[in-house]
């Protein structure tokens, strides 16, 4: 059996002498926790200030440069006499590492995003302190000097990041802060095996759903290590493999001691799965053998929505001379997946198929949830999930600037039915393909096309982000001069990988892509798109001017919510155009189309309350008329993916959840543009027309009142529609004349009624600058609740998107809804979940509750 000795334990961090370092970090050698980073160690030490807030990220750009030093001393009790195989693991260093061991030299790295294994049983002293060290040199000065060996090559941002297998976004984006990080940010620990151990183990599930009886098959892919093999030197090339790692497969101390003599004998590979179990043997010298498991009927693992997410545990285990050596487990699924491009009409869908069912993806991006990927643990992530899906989603992609996401990330998203699109780590720049990185990217790709193999969730691999639409439309074939940019990644390295090692799941070049390199790459007609002129150039009224198949990206901006600007900014001044707003502002002329969006919309915002409010509730409408129109156009598109569910800091972004965790009223927009029944109005050639989706799994039958009234409450015509949608479809009925025409389009408004089915839709004949809106009236009561307080709120005037912001009051505070719109006479009531007594007063006035209609003077 193998055995781990983890190595996480007595580290040491200093920096190593160089320019720019403060006095009070060059001297010092502080603890370090590993797995961390730089950032973390300083912080924690008191060295340097939260680089989140205020503008402290631009006064530590000197870590970024600076070169580092992690060392600890451990203790090996291994049997010097024995013939056991010590490697030395290392499943992720950030990024540029020479790692010595007694002072010796054992490897180095330049890849941030695969793991590595060293053979260091010579170099281990047995009674005696083992000292390790970590060397990391500066990201930039190692990126910088490659551009300068190849020649440079267009980016999105002025930074080298795609001179360097590592987070792109560590270099800052258009949402994130430039905190370029260096540590080692994965499992590091001593492995000892003897004869042979499972090197890697890749499960090919499918599942045959066009038969009668049902039949699923698990293809194992199995390679093994044998003692007497020699590891490479070249250490940068060699991958830790599929079970390196604690959890991945090592289950502590052996117990069986197996003799070194059976090395080179036959080994026995055993699979068992759902109580089916196959074994073959590997003669001496073979090193790969594939094992087929067949279930009869299994469970389907389905997407949320569409049905429950069994697992099956499979278990691979190694035995030679009697012995178990080394074993393999995961839960896997039976499920099938393609892709739908058949040409039809329209153009070429791409339409998700699991299980043979078409779905339409209610979807998010994924960004780092956090710029040190190590503080991001398996609580975090389920509360991100959890949140995503409150918010109806069924779909995320992983974004390719950012990491190739973690076990629990994964493990996450099967067990919650979360459907996974995951970039490979190209985005926004055009990407050499040159020596060294030609060898890193064919061996990262390797490394996690097969570390993911085993998780349903994953249903398809994106080649990049951008990258290929750049080449077309961001001027760089000029300034490229015929030198590389990736292209021989997206359409050959790639897609071969996928087809060598995963062909259970598709390939797609990149985001977007349209499906072939005759059409340009984000026609909407065509594949995925993504749809950035709105934020960019346009009212995101020109959403409806799509008729698009799959939309991978398009996004709208709003701030963070007060607490978390509050706590970011700290007594710096919480304005529109303050210069601590700005910092908080990342995209190029951010504010300038914040500001264009809101006039063409809403009243003019009087202070940074109105502004707050209402850039939030603008970026809550875009992206409701872009959903909700999307769609409304099932099937011609069948996918929606938002930019983007999550931040990474505190920020000004296109985010719904804010970089501390809270909800914007994006994210309560987007539970309802989602909710598997929607009923929404949308204009068809310039007239109402009433649609219905039904993303359930039973039918959608019904009445809707569909009723034209003022802002007073007051009817003006009224149609009853007979609903009979059926799963996963939609249906329209375009509004008769006397309800689609208002006598006064400043004073009146549509309403569709689903009488409870569903949640109703309103429609307004004008933008809300323009519309004769009373003063908002209201009622309010507070009741006192064991963990806070019921707000009932009963309006004697029209309320329009009523907010209620209890995080002004106490920031851990949490509220069930927001953007709701009352009639005169309705009432809502929102519940608040608080630790603190919240003062009544202040939860029913302004600035906590508001209504749009509140910003509008009485004449």
């Amino acid at each position: 059996m193998t055995s781990w000795q983890s190595l996480h334990d007595g580290w040491f961090l200093s920096a190593v002498p160089g320019p720019e370092i403060p006095e009070a970090v060059a001297e010092v050698r502080i603890p370090a926790t590993v797995p961390g980073c730089v950032h973390t160690d300083l912080l924690a030490a008191g060295l340097i200030p939260d680089p989140y807030l205020d503008d402290n990220e631009r006064t530590l750009a000197w870590i970024g440069r600076t070169d580092w030093r992690y060392e600890t001393t451990f203790a090996w009790a291994g049997d010097p006499d024995d013939d056991a195989r010590v490697e030395l693991v290392c499943a992720g260093l950030d990024t540029v590492a020479t790692i010595t061991l007694n002072d010796v030299e054992v490897g180095r790295t330049a890849n941030m995003h695969r793991g590595y294994r060293f053979d260091v049983r010579p170099l281990l002293r047995v009674g005696a302190d083992n000292v390790l060290r970590v060397r990391f040199d500066s990201a930039y000065r190692y990126a910088e000097q490659w551009r300068d060996r190849l020649g440079d090559r267009p980016n999105a941002y002025p930074e080298p990041f795609h001179f360097i297998r590592k987070m792109a976004c560590n270099f800052g984006w258009d949402w994130g802060p430039t905190l370029v990080t260096a540590g080692i940010w994965q499992e590091i620990g001593l492995r000892t095996w003897r004869v042979a151990r499972l090197a890697e183990v890749r499960p090919l599930v499918t599942v045959a759903t066009d038969r009668q009886d049902r039949e699923g098959r698990v293809e194992v892919h199995v390679e093994i290590d044998r003692a007497g093999d020699a590891i490479p030197t070249d250490h940068t090339t060699v991958p830790a493999g599929g079970d390196d790692t604690p959890g991945d497969g090592d289950n502590g101390p052996a117990e069986d001691v197996v003799d070194g003599s059976v090395d080179g004998a036959p080994v026995t590979v055993r699979a068992t799965v759902a109580g089916e179990t196959v074994e073959a043997v590997l003669p001496p010298g073979q090193r790969g053998i594939d094992l087929t498991l067949t279930v009869a009927d299994p469970e389907l693992w389905w997407p949320r929505g569409y049905g429950d997410q069994p697992r099956y545990p499979l278990e691979v285990t190694l035995h030679a001379g009697g012995a178990q050596l080394d074993t393999w487990q995961r839960r896997i699924g039976f499920r099938s997946v393609r892709v739908d491009t058949t040409p039809d009409e329209h153009g070429t869908p791409f339409t998700l198929v699991v299980n043979d069912r078409p779905i339409f993806a209610r979807g998010v991006n994924w960004i780092p949830d956090d710029c040190f990927p190590t503080r991001v643990t398996r609580a975090r992530y389920a509360q991100r999930f959890d949140q995503a899906v409150a918010a109806n989603v069924n779909f995320l992609r992983v974004w390719g600037g950012g990491r190739y996401e973690s076990e629990d990330f994964y493990d996450l998203a099967d067990s919650h039915g979360l459907l996974v699109a995951q970039d490979f780590l190209f985005a926004c720049a055009a990407y050499p393909e040159e020596e060294p990185f030609a060898s890193e990217v064919r061996a990262e790709a390797a490394e996690q096309v097969v570390r993911l193999a085993s998780h349903p969730s994953l249903v398809a691999w994106f080649g990049n982000n951008e990258n290929i639409w750049g080449w077309h439309d961001w001027d760089w074939q000029e300034p490229l001069a015929g030198r590389s940019w990736g292209a021989g990644y997206y359409f050959e390295l790639l897609p071969g990988i996928v087809a060598e090692l995963d062909p259970t799941r598709p390939y797609w070049p990149g985001s977007p892509w349209s499906g072939s390199p005759d059409r340009h790459p984000n026609d909407p007609a065509h594949g995925t798109t993504h749809i950035w002129d709105v934020w960019n150039q346009v009212d995101y009224l020109h959403y409806r001017d799509y008729r698009p198949r799959f939309v991978a990206e398009f996004g709208y901006q709003g701030p963070a919510t007060y607490a978390t600007l509050r706590r970011a900014i700290g007594d710096g001044e919480l304005a529109a155009d303050s210069v601590a707003m700005a910092h908080r502002q990342k995209a190029g002329d951010g504010d300038l189309k914040l500001a264009r969006g809101l006039a063409a919309h809403l009243p003019e915002p009087r202070d940074f309350d109105d502004w707050h409010y209402l850039t939030q509730v603008n970026q809550a409408r875009a992206i409701s008329v872009g959903v909700e129109h999307l769609r409304s156009l099932r099937p011609i598109c069948m996918g929606s993916v938002v930019w983007q569910l999550n931040d990474c800091w505190p920020v000004t972004s296109w985010a719904a959840v804010d970089g501390d965790g809270r909800r914007k009223p994006l994210w309560y927009a987007l539970r309802h543009s989602y909710a598997d029944r929607l009923l929404t109005v949308q204009p068809r050639d310039g007239k109402p027309t009433l649609v219905a989706v039904n993303d359930g799994g039973t039918p959608w039958t019904g009445r809707v009142e569909v009723t034209r009234l003022t802002l007073a409450g007051e009817p003006r015509a009224k149609t009853s529609i007979e609903l009979d949608v059926p799963a996963y479809s939609s249906a329209s009925w375009p509004l008769p004349a006397d309800l689609a025409r208002p006598d006064d389009p400043r004073a009146e408004l549509l309403l569709a009624d689903p009488g409870g089915t569903a949640e109703r839709a309103f429609w307004f004949f004008a933008e809300d600058r323009e519309l004769a809106y009373p003063q908002a009236e209201y009622d309010t009561t507070v009741e006192q609740t064991p963990d806070g307080v019921r707000v009932r709120v009963t309006a004697r005037t029209v309320l329009r998107d009523l907010v209620l912001a209890p995080d002004r009051l106490d920031p851990a505070a949490v509220v069930d809804e927001a953007l709701v719109t009352l009639l005169p006479g309705e009432s809502t009531t929102f519940t608040v979940r608080s630790r603190q007594r919240l003062d009544p007063a202040a939860l029913t006035a302004r600035p906590v509750l508001r209504c749009v209609n509140d910003l509008v003077a009485r004449e």
